[in-house]
């Protein structure tokens, strides 16, 4: 057994996001979001659930930050509904929906716990999405003024933020396969909302600098490391081809003013209307980056894909979640390496890791989660073994604080370190939970 310690100072956390906890779906004059739309359209959802109660934190947050203080977190990682603060995604505020995240930051900071926002985690206004959502450049704007907004209202007990959760995710499957909401299909969907984003990313970027130029500012991007599926060249192209699609997209713009070279005829330019000026607006010279990863992705040469001329495939090796995905411990260190070798070292946090099993309370209310443990135990090491090399890690965050919504998976995925029961909404800690907490008191562990 070896001692896996940490720097002094180092912050332990967990993350949620509204649409997945909250509830309230309508309440306190909240707008519609592109996910309520979806959720209440039969067949987008297994067994058609939605996100109206979810875990009903809205109402219960005093009872879930209690929890997070019983377990010792120093971070938490929560994002702002958009449609609870704008509902229809622009013009005036909602009192009521600024005054719930009023209550939570306050109670969080009463308990000595970081507060992390994510101001956008997918959870668009559905009156925006009706003028063109993610495709329409307009939209770019009203996100730089809704963040200025949040940056004026709540940024005095702010230190920190992060502006999207996982841009990739949400235009990919958003708007080129369609599995999730707004539910659009088509390469030119995808390219054209991609770029958006990376358009309000910097503007929300320089909005809030200008409103609070103190607070510290980074995007939580979705990543997952990419290794070559056999020995060959073109597989190993193919990967970095990859790695550049699905790791850099969107974080190139915002640290270069560029676009990486992913595609195998280079830059669709044409399809993401990119206009003069445009890479320069894309600029947001992050304080941090956020590395959201489960597993790494195996990718082989695919002749017949047009764009990438890549995919995923081959052989794994590890054991899978209850999402299919690959237990893969390196992954997380190997990703945190790439970054911190092509970015000049920059300030990193883990701003989601974890893993879904099924387990439930047995006859005496416990909740032994054994294989979560020892997912998080493997990459939190490799985290450790990072820091040890040379980056500049300063937080993680499990994915998630508790069973919630998983999107087009409904309820039957369970992420969470608290077990939720969706019928009565009580909580209770799972093994994985204590373990952590003696993880946080010790600042480290025995592997």
């Amino acid at each position: 057994m070896a001692q896996v310690a940490f720097p002094s100072g180092f912050l332990w956390g967990a993350a949620t996001s509204s649409y997945q906890i909250e509830g309230a779906w309508k309440e306190d004059q909240k707008g519609e979001s592109i996910w309520d739309r979806f959720t209440h359209t039969p067949g987008k959802v297994d067994r058609d659930e939605n996100g109206d109660v979810a875990c009903d934190h809205y109402h219960q947050l005093f009872e879930d930050v209690a929890l997070m203080k019983e377990i010792g977190l120093t971070s938490y990682r929560f994002s702002i509904s958009w449609p609870r603060i704008q509902p229809t995604g622009k013009g005036k505020l909602n009192r009521a929906g600024l005054d719930f995240y009023d209550r939570l930051i306050d109670e969080l900071l009463m308990a000595d716990i970081r507060p992390l926002p994510t101001l956008y985690h997918w959870d668009l206004p559905q009156a925006l999405e009706d003028t063109g959502g993610w495709e329409n450049r307009d939209v770019a704007g009203c996100f730089a003024d809704y963040a200025a907004e949040i940056a004026k209202a709540l940024g005095d007990r702010l230190s920190v933020c992060t502006i999207f959760n996982e841009p990739w995710i949400f235009t990919a499957l958003g708007y080129l396969s369609g599995t999730h909401a707004p539910g659009k299909q088509g390469f030119g969907h995808f390219a054209r909302a991609a770029h958006t984003v990376c358009l309000a990313q910097g503007d929300a970027f320089r909005a809030m600098k200008a409103a609070k130029p103190r607070i510290e500012l980074g995007t939580a991007f979705s990543m997952s490391h990419c290794e070559p599926a056999s020995d060959t060249g073109s597989d190993r192209e193919a990967a970095e081809r990859y790695h550049r699609f699905i790791n850099a997209f969107f974080l190139e713009p915002a640290l270069l003013g560029r676009y990486p070279d992913a595609f195998l005829s280079g830059l669709p330019a044409q399809e993401m209307e990119i206009k003069p000026g445009d890479l320069l607006r894309c600029r947001a010279d992050f304080d941090f980056i956020g590395i959201n990863l489960y597993t790494r992705t195996l990718v082989a040469a695919a002749p017949d894909n047009p764009h990438l001329g890549a995919e995923p495939g081959g052989r794994r090796e590890g054991p899978l979640t209850d999402m299919g995905w690959e237990v893969w411990p390196s992954a997380l260190h190997d990703m945190i390496m790439r970054i911190t070798r092509d970015y000049n070292a920059p300030v990193i946090e883990v701003t989601e890791n974890g893993c879904a099993y099924a387990d439930g309370p047995d006859k005496f209310g416990r909740v032994k989660d054994d294989q979560r443990i020892e997912y998080h135990r493997g990459y939190i090491a490799g985290v450790a073994r990072a820091i040890e090399q040379g980056a500049r890690v300063r937080a993680y965050h499990a994915w998630s604080l508790m069973d919630n919504f998983e999107w087009a998976h409904g309820y039957s995925k369970r992420f969470g370190l608290i077990h939720v029961d969706f019928e009565t909404l009580e909580r209770r800690l799972k093994d994985s939970a204590r373990w952590y907490a003696q993880l946080i008191r010790r600042n480290g562990f025995e592997y």
